[in-house]
């Protein structure tokens, strides 16, 4: 796991940029396709997007716990039909400038879902980090209010919340791949979303608005959660929550710039801090003498110094997946709070 760990902050920076891209695209695309068809089409984007590129790969999963399914069942659920549906809502509302910078509230809401009902550890620096980014959502995005309804912000922030939900359901499904996981929020989410704009009666839009609402899908939900779920196995949950909390502000910057919204005093404000808090995640260094209880499971990995078993016969290439043994070990090295290192603090 510690090129995984490596290259996590990476991903979710990433995941942040092609993710901010998506409030200004979907406003831009509200004039000819509703928010329910709108909802429906990004997420389904996003799942057929990472459903061919998974066959394409060849790429096979392990076969899920129950409770893999259950937390996967609930990730479906909150993250891939009512987060979006919601998102949506708000950005028929508000401002593209406004719901980004709202968006900001998704990292205090993982971090404090991570820690309040998975026991995640989130030290002071992490807090400060987290408190530093929602205090930049609430500075720049209260300015923004009164371009949108109470209704607007309620819908985002409720969005939020759910993601936020989602985040820590997916940190609890190792057993499968992450494209998979993706895979299955979007094709899922979207068919349900469908489902439900056909009931409310929606009407087929343009061609051109389709296909490029299925693209920003695939691109701006798609690639961008793979990336997610990857930083978010390798680090934790409020760690990627944080390095994503990029993201609203950087989408701020893309409705400037591509539909010329206008800028403001607590944009660039809440900018600042967030810039911070992201220099503290990025500066943080968490190491302390720890124990791995003997433990038996199946997920994907790479043979470091937590995966150092023997096989039985040729070794696929890696990452490669099976069942595997964790023998007792107390250890020292810098880690974060990924699938091998869930343990207290004292």
């Amino acid at each position: 796991m510690a090129d995984a760990a490596l290259h996590a902050p990476r991903r979710a920076l990433l995941a942040a940029i092609l993710f901010a891209l998506a409030a200004p695209a979907a406003k831009s695309l509200l004039g000819s396709v509703s928010a329910p068809l709108l909802a429906a089409l990004l997420y389904l984007g996003s799942g057929i997007a990472l459903g061919t590129w998974s066959i394409a790969r060849g790429r096979a999963a392990a076969r899920p716990s129950s409770r893999a399914v259950g937390f996967l069942a609930g990730a479906v659920i909150s993250g891939g039909i009512a987060a979006p549906l919601l998102f949506v809502l708000g950005v028929s509302r508000l401002s593209a400038s406004s719901v980004s910078l709202l968006l900001a509230l998704e990292a205090p809401f993982t971090a404090l879902l991570a820690g309040v009902l998975f026991g995640e550890h989130v030290g002071r620096r992490v807090t400060a980090a987290l408190v530093l980014t929602a205090g930049g959502a609430a500075t720049s995005a209260l300015a923004g209010a009164p371009e949108g309804t109470s209704l607007g912000l309620a819908a985002v922030a409720a969005a939020c919340l759910l993601w936020a939900l989602d985040n820590n359901l997916t940190r609890e499904i190792p057993d499968l791949p992450a494209e998979h996981v993706a895979a299955a929020k979007g094709l899922v989410g979207g068919l349900a979303n469908l489902v439900l704009a056909a009931g409310l009666g929606a009407t087929v839009p343009p061609i051109p608005s389709i296909l490029f609402a299925l693209g920003v899908g695939a691109v701006c939900y798609g690639a961008s959660l793979w990336l997610f779920v990857e930083a978010l196995r390798a680090q934790g949950s409020s760690r990627t929550a944080g390095y994503f909390a990029t993201a609203p502000f950087l989408g701020a910057a893309a409705s400037v710039l591509l539909l010329g919204e206008r800028t403001s005093g607590p944009l660039l404000a809440g900018g600042a801090l967030t810039a911070i808090g992201v220099a503290l995640l990025a500066s943080e260094r968490h190491a302390h003498r720890h124990h791995h209880q003997p433990l038996e499971h199946e997920h994907p990995h790479v043979h470091d110094a937590h995966h150092r078993h023997a096989h039985a016969g040729p070794v696929d290439a890696e990452p490669h997946t099976h069942r595997h043994r964790h023998a007792e070990l107390w250890h020292e090295h810098p880690h974060v709070p990924d699938l091998h290192h869930r343990h207290g603090h004292r």
